[in-house]
């Protein structure tokens, strides 16, 4: 069995709401002003509630920025780490459209396995 990656398709172009987050497990981003995408964890590893998708977006020196919407600590949009606690860090994943089809790269896993 061989490791994979491959795109799962999450949404359409029109579930994007510019400057604010969409999803459940993956918190999607999408910044219209530079037309970037962004897929961060939804998990705040701070009080292990699902939403980090509703925070506040903005940018700390130039770094696109997720601020959870409880404590307000930053996420880093580019790589997860926290700018308060950079040892703690939000899961990454690529995001991409193709066309008008939202998708994330799905973590190498085993052929045969179906989870996500």
């Amino acid at each position: 069995m061989t490791e994979q990656q491959t795109w799962i398709t999450v949404g359409q172009r029109s579930d994007l709401i510019d400057g604010a987050g969409v999803g459940a497990q993956v918190a999607l981003f999408y910044l219209k002003k530079h037309n970037q995408l962004f897929a961060v964890g939804n998990l705040c590893p701070f009080n292990d509630l699902n939403i980090i998708a509703r925070g506040i977006i903005g940018d700390i020196k130039g770094e696109p920025v997720v601020a959870s919407p409880l404590h307000k600590e930053h996420f880093s949009l580019l790589d997860g780490h926290c700018l308060e606690q950079p040892e703690v860090r939000l899961p990454v994943w690529q995001v991409r459209l193709e066309g008008n089809v939202l998708q994330v790269m799905r973590p190498a896993t085993q052929a045969t396995s179906t989870s996500f």
